[in-house]
């Protein structure tokens, strides 16, 4: 209220100030009341011109950068500044606030690891962040106000965003063919959408090797089960020759032997998958690892191969012992399994410049073709399934070893080249591998 009274009384002193000095320039009689009022209202003139010089720098600054204060004039147009600014502030901050907000919250968006896509009420794209730009090859920016089915084209997502019923996911390859997406659109405000996409590639391999492991467990049972049925039934219903009975047994225990190590190879790897990492702070000989495994190469072999054992300096390795053991031993056992009667297996021990340790098992075997040297490792997978049964193999041996090496920090390398030979070779880490000075 204080401009108001401030200006009420200017306009009252203004008016009456130019009313005395017109009455007094008017003289007597009529000319000063005529003066009076010319006085009055070339004072009012005055006073509505200031005012409006006042209006217009107000109106020039509103029009402005408005980096400079506002005009501080006092009176109406001082409150008008002082307030308008004030507000322009606060609107300012609040707009700076919700700018960092949505800054915060897209940020977060795009830390995300699954994909977001917002689409308007014309499945024209809005926004999107990195992940789902690089699930449906989109370009962040450039790909803005795009309608989405003319660059995501998957008839299965086209289907799916058309019909509207979105009560579950759909699965879709990428634009690339090597991953498999999981698509999920909700509706939000007025006919807006969020389309959430996410990699489900190695998901999708889990499942397909859980059903796979079943159903090899499965026929792994099965066929020495339906043999060792039908020689009970044969011992039960037909008279067999002492010659005929001893055939049988041994077939029989064959056939169990085979399960025994099916079932052990089982629980090896179920014990590994269940168990923590073998600590780092247990140190046992390399030496000691080879010295056992060359007998048991050497006793499988029976003079059929040259196997040789070759270390270049002592070391100790930190873990597990038996995993270990374990891991060596199928690989030699498998190197001398598939290689023919005369053929050579060298196993190595090498500890490298940068204090790492590898051991690599080579033969000069069968080989293995390019295409199945990635899957390898998994249970079960077979090159050969007919082979490995005649070898007495499981399918379970390279998963043990790739368990046992990924446990201690280490990788598994597989080369192989058909007809030539095959080589295999674990890598330790350094913090894992102490070279040993010899006692004098």
């Amino acid at each position: 209220m204080g401009w108001l009274i401030y200006r009420i009384t200017a306009t009252a002193l203004v008016a009456l100030a130019g009313g005395l000095v017109g009455s007094m320039l008017g003289g007597s009689g009529s000319a000063t009341l005529l003066g009076a009022v010319a006085g009055v209202a070339l004072a009012s003139a005055a006073l509505l011109a200031i005012d409006s010089l006042r209006g217009h720098a107000f109106l020039q600054w509103l029009r402005g950068s408005r980096d400079a204060a506002a005009p501080r004039s006092g009176g109406l147009w001082g409150e008008i500044g002082y307030r308008v600014e004030r507000s322009i502030g606060l609107l300012e901050r609040a707009v700076e606030q919700e700018q960092r907000q949505l800054s915060q919250f897209l940020s977060a968006i795009e830390a995300s690891p699954n994909g977001v896509l917002l689409l308007d009420a014309g499945d024209q794209i809005v926004w999107c962040n990195s992940v789902a730009a690089d699930h449906f090859g989109l370009d962040p920016e450039r790909d803005r106000r795009q309608h989405v089915t003319n660059l995501v084209r998957a008839p299965a997502f086209v289907s799916y965003l058309q019909d509207g019923r979105w009560d579950g996911a759909v699965n879709l390859p990428d634009p690339r063919g090597k991953r498999t997406l999981s698509v999920l659109i909700r509706g939000y405000a007025d006919r807006l959408k969020l389309v959430l996409s996410q990699d489900i590639t190695e998901r999708e391999q889990v499942d397909t090797m859980r059903r796979d492991f079943v159903a090899n467990v499965s026929h792994e049972i099965r066929t020495p089960l339906t043999v060792l049925c039908g020689f009970i039934e044969t011992m039960d219903g037909l008279p067999l020759t002492d010659d005929e009975r001893r055939r049988v047994l041994n077939l029989m225990g064959q056939q169990a032997t085979r399960m025994q190590t099916l079932v052990s190879d089982l629980l090896t790897l179920a014990a590994l998958e269940g168990s923590p990492r073998p600590a780092a702070d247990r140190w046992f000989p390399v030496a000691q690892l080879l010295a056992q495994a060359q007998i048991d190469a050497t006793t499988l072999s029976a003079g059929r191969h040259q196997i040789r054992f070759d270390s270049d300096v002592a070391t100790q390795l930190a873990g597990s012992d038996s995993e270990l053991a374990s891991a060596i031993a199928n690989l030699v056992n498998n190197a001398v399994r598939y290689t023919p009667d005369g053929g050579r297996v060298d196993v190595a021990w090498r500890l490298l410049p940068d204090g790492t340790g590898s051991l690599s098992v080579a033969d000069t075997g069968i080989g293995i073709s390019h295409e199945h040297l990635p899957r390898l490792a998994e249970r079960f997978y077979r090159v050969d399934g007919s082979r490995s049964r005649d070898t007495g193999g499981t399918g379970l041996g390279l998963a043990i070893v790739k368990h046992v090496t990924q446990r201690h920090g280490g990788e598994l390398d597989i080369r192989s080249e058909p007809g030539v030979g095959s080589t295999f070779t674990l890598s330790f880490p350094a913090w894992r591998v102490r070279r040993v000075e010899a006692a004098p």
